[in-house]
């Protein structure tokens, strides 16, 4: 049994490795359960965004999945473990849970992020992808509509899927400051020392060391300039995703200004009761599904929905992805003297080799996020695997 934490593609990389963890112990795999969500309060469980049927059948050679614990287990008292370190080995597992496991029957895993080593045997990484990108589909209600907007979207010609993170929890979290006005930074500064627990590393970087350093989601301001300057023309159709931006309308505007052909989820042809709804999971599927299958994808900040697109994509065929290289532009962002021709060229350059070519995956990389050369066919008439 796992309980799997965080928003919806935290929750699926948890998923990813509960799976391979039930491989490791030769165990069956009880449904994972959804923790409700700390910022959102949502209350999903995994039929409700998984199609339930499909990851079981995708995944019967490989693990049995069960809907509950058999009979013969419910009063069992499972061995519970909150605290597996990180990046873990398949004998680490094994030593540490095997023995449990064969005497009590039940093992419980909680708080699965990044604890299994990104760095397992070829069959293990393969079982990795199967899980991400075959195994776990949306149900059938999400994937059709999320199917019925990514045509609409394409149905006019090529378009770009841009996810913005720019929401107010975002700002908290990182340590970054929206750059709207000095009432909104200060908005954000209070509501980090409300809640410190938030903020998620090197809390001891000021705002400006962050964002010189590349750890910062660009804005709108800075995502504008930046598209502008990879060549993207006024007319670009753009799929924006994301959740409610801090600072309302506002904060978009330079965006709006520059490039006014858009569309967002919240335009989907959804059921009312999803936009009222408190289940975030069912509108951020939406928005994974209209991204993947977009022409061009660009994430203004890293994490793990932008990480398991740009995997998913390399997998489906190397479909192009813009990765921002906010380290080494922003310098340029902020140098008001530098012409915006000179600066244009120069984003340019530094992104020659970040527009999606097949990148081979390094030690320490996940491999959903870099499934070449582990998860691809030796053949050159397919690149999908298993």
């Amino acid at each position: 049994m796992v309980v799997v934490s965080g928003g919806m593609n935290q929750q699926r990389n948890q998923i990813v490795d509960a799976v391979v963890i039930a491989r490791i112990l030769g165990a069956a795999l009880v449904v994972p359960i959804l923790q409700v969500n700390v910022i959102w309060g949502d209350e999903s469980e995994f039929a409700d965004i998984f199609d339930l049927e499909h990851f079981k059948r995708v995944l019967a050679d490989d693990v049995r999945v069960m809907n509950s614990l058999p009979s013969t287990h419910i009063m069992s008292r499972p061995v519970e473990e909150k605290r597996t370190p990180l990046h873990v080995s398949p004998r680490w597992i094994r030593s540490r849970y095997l023995r449990r496991l064969n005497k009590e029957g039940v093992l419980l895993l909680r708080g699965l992020d990044s604890r299994l080593s990104k760095d397992l045997p070829t069959d293990l990484q393969k079982l990795r992808c199967k899980v991400a990108f075959q195994a776990l589909r949306f149900s059938a209600p999400i994937q059709e509509l999320g199917d019925k907007l990514a045509a609409r979207m394409g149905s006019k010609g090529p378009y770009l899927a841009l996810h913005l993170r720019m929401e107010k929890d975002v700002w908290v979290r990182t340590g970054c400051l929206p750059g709207l006005s000095r009432e909104y930074d200060e908005i954000i500064h209070e509501e980090r020392k409300l809640r410190p627990e938030l903020l998620t590393a090197r809390s001891n970087m000021t705002y400006r060391d962050r964002k010189l350093a590349g750890l910062c989601p660009l804005n709108a301001v800075e995502v504008t300039r930046l598209l502008k300057a990879l060549g993207a023309p006024r007319n670009a159709r753009i799929y924006w995703a994301g959740g409610v931006p801090f600072g309302g309308p506002a904060a978009l505007s330079p965006r709006r200004a520059n490039f006014p052909i858009y569309t967002t989820r919240r335009t989907c042809p959804c059921p009312a009761s999803w936009r009222r709804s408190p289940r975030r999971p069912l509108l951020a599927a939406i928005d994974y599904i209209v991204c993947e299958k977009s022409d061009v994808f660009m994430p203004s900040h890293g994490g793990n929905m932008g990480h398991m697109i740009q995997g998913h994509r390399a997998f489906g065929g190397h479909r192009k992805f813009v990765t921002p290289n906010k380290r080494q532009m922003l310098p340029y962002f902020l140098d008001a003297s530098l012409p915006e021709s000179e600066f244009n060229r120069i984003v340019k350059e530094l992104h020659q080799g970040s527009l999606g070519q097949p990148d081979t995956r390094k030690l320490g990389r996940d491999v959903t996020a870099y499934p070449v050369p582990e998860c691809m066919c030796n053949s050159t008439d397919t690149g999908l695997v298993i």
